[in-house]
């Protein structure tokens, strides 16, 4: 793998963030300050000037999300380091780090906390002799957007994105129309007429004249979160606003309860792909050795600079999620975001949900705003398995998604523009999917502008051993085993096998074996699964009995296999395979020889 490329840094939105931060390099003290999607700043207080990383170095991080409690892992570089001339009592080192990539699905799990964080106000009726004001006071803390009619008011609520409302300008009966219409379609959503601190809706704080009889009804019906009569005081104001922009904490708190209990949006757990090491390439790892896997690759570094959808077409289990990660890792997206969705794990109505987002209230369970996985991918890879198992009515909206970059949620009206490279990948061949009417053909030309076609385990054998050897060394570390290896029987059954399930049932297999054997014992057939060998000793009971060739040949085969299978039950010790054959050592000793059968002389 070549070297890593300088990632320019993003002007991307940094939060207050006042979590503790654990640093490898250690660094003592540590705490953010604030962070973006690109990364985060940080103060500590080291013992001295060369504790912790320097400035261009790398850095691992974790640290705890507040709400959702979200355990973040993440490495970085450290873009700049400021450490105090003399180090009294009050005096703090200040750094800032740039993120480079998360671990699983972590990156996922602080865009989201960013994008429910953001704090937007949004503002109605104001009069140009307010607007001067009210940015002065507003802009440096929250963002406002500006509504200049009261149908629009509706739509921009509706992104669930909004935490404040003010009501604004000189016309008192056309700000409480508002106010009353606003209360009803809540009361309408929430039946339970819950009080302004338990509900989902954004706080509207009254800025517009009114009898102060009428806004104390307005305050204890919970209509209004607050009111400032005009004229107000710009501290005031901003006061009263962050006030109502702290109750987003608890709303969001809810969401995510809900979310929770509804289902786990993103699913994706942190499966073991492995890492790229620094300094090799991706022929170098596991399973990429064969020939028909290296041209794969050739294939893979063609695509992954490019923005080009790639379609994987393959069997279940032959590593299509991995080679999707792997494209992600080689793109120039790689510090971005890559979220996994299987189509096939889900319904219609859900899928779309899941994908597209949803605004509360959209379906029932919609109980809060979703962004969905395209909002949350935006800048990075999304990965769309069994895409064959789509609706032709989603497969309409994909397509609409990669032509246009359009997403709008379900039961919404605002679209937001994402910039998402897309990889598919399929168990089925979607051209033929297409010639039978099962998948639209306009969604099939759009991702088949690059096709990928993973063979099985079966037809790269070359492949099987490497894999088998690198899962047993990744279980012991795992599971705290201590495997000491594969035996010559246990290689030759795997290499046998035919592998219907191709790499996840190889994978499975040895995590079993792994879990069965003794400290520091090898890997024989009895670890293995029962159905498997009995299936890979039918498949070389058929090579024996159909060989082709002489009889002298086919004998010196069924000898070879003979003894091989002698060898294999007595651990490859000859002494004890004449025994059970009953002929001399010596004997037996120069037919292994003959036929290249390998062992462990004892």
């Amino acid at each position: 793998m070549t070297a890593p490329q300088e990632i320019p840094l993003q002007r991307s939105e940094r939060k207050p963030l006042y979590v503790q931060v654990v640093t490898q390099p250690a660094l003592h003290g540590c705490w953010a300050v604030n962070i973006s999607e690109s990364g985060i700043g940080l103060i500590a207080t080291p013992s001295g000037p060369t504790e912790g990383p320097r400035e261009g170095e790398d850095v691992e991080m974790a640290f705890t999300l507040p709400d959702s409690r979200a355990r973040i892992r993440v490495r970085g570089v450290v873009r700049w380091r400021h450490d105090p001339a003399e180090r009294d009592e009050g005096a703090v080192t200040a750094l800032g780090v740039s993120f480079h990539g998360f671990e699983g699905s972590d990156g996922v799990a602080l865009k989201r906390y960013l994008l429910d964080h953001q704090l937007y106000v949004a503002v109605v009726y104001a009069e140009e002799s307010e607007l001067r004001g009210l940015r002065e006071a507003l802009e440096n803390h929250v963002r406002l957007r500006f509504v200049p009619a009261p149908e629009d008011v509706d739509t921009l609520l509706g992104r669930g994105d909004v935490s404040a409302l003010l009501v604004c300008g000189r016309d008192e009966a056309r700000a409480i129309a508002l106010v009353e219409r606003l209360a009803t379609r809540r009361a309408e959503a929430d039946p339970t007429g819950a009080g302004p601190a338990s509900d989902l809706s954004p706080r509207i704080l009254y800025c517009a004249p009114a009898a102060a009889s009428r806004l104390v009804e307005l305050f204890n019906q919970g209509k209004i979160f607050r009111a400032l009569v005009p004229p107000y005081e710009p501290v005031a104001l901003r006061q009263a606003v962050l006030q109502a922009s702290r109750e987003l904490g608890l709303r969001t708190e809810q969401r995510r309860a809900a979310l929770e209990l509804e289902r786990n949006l993103l699913r994706e757990r942190a499966r073991e792909a492995a890492p790229l090491s620094h300094g090799s390439g991706v022929g170098d790892e596991p399973g990429f050795r064969s020939p028909v896997m290296r041209k794969v690759l050739e294939m893979v570094h063609v695509a992954a600079p490019h923005r080009v959808a790639v379609l994987l077409q393959g069997e279940t289990g032959t590593g299509k999620e991995v080679l999707a990660r792997v494209i992600h890792r080689l793109s120039g997206r790689s510090n971005q975001s890559l979220v996994v969705q299987d189509c096939g794990a889900l319904t219609e109505t859900l899928l779309e949900s899941e994908l597209f987002g949803h605004v509360k209230g959209a379906f029932t369970g919609a109980v809060a705003d979703h962004p969905g996985l395209f909002v949350l991918a935006d800048g990075g890879t999304i990965f769309l398995d069994e895409i064959e198992n789509t609706t032709p009515n989603l497969q309409s909206k994909l397509l609409r998604v990669l032509e246009s970059g359009d997403v709008r949620p379900v039961g919404g009206t605002q679209v937001r523009r994402v910039d998402v490279r897309i990889i598919a990948a399929s168990n089925r061949d979607l051209a033929e999917e297409v010639r039978s009417g099962r998948f639209r053909s306009d969604l099939f030309y759009r991702l088949n502008s690059f096709t990928i076609d993973l063979p099985p385990l079966r037809e790269r054998p070359e492949d099987i051993l490497d894999l088998a050897r690198y899962f047993l060394n990744h279980f012991n570390r795992t599971l705290r085993r201590s495997a000491s290896g594969l035996s010559m029987d246990a290689e030759q059954l795997l290499v046998a096998a035919r592998w219907p399930g191709n790499v996840r049932e190889l994978r499975n297999c040895i995590e079993r074996a792994v879990l069965l054997s003794a400290e520091e014992e090898l890997v024989t057939r009895r670890h293995l699964p029962p159905a498997l060998v009995s299936t890979a000793e039918g498949a070389r009971q058929h090579v024996r009995v159909s060989g082709a060739g002489s009889l002298r040949e086919r004998l010196e085969q069924m000898e070879k296999e003979i003894i091989r299978e002698a060898l294999e039950r007595h651990g490859g010790v000859v002494r004890r395979a004449a025994a059970a054959l009953e002929m001399d050592p010596v004997t037996l000793g120069r037919r292994v020889r003959r036929h290249g059968l390998l062992t462990k002389e004892q």
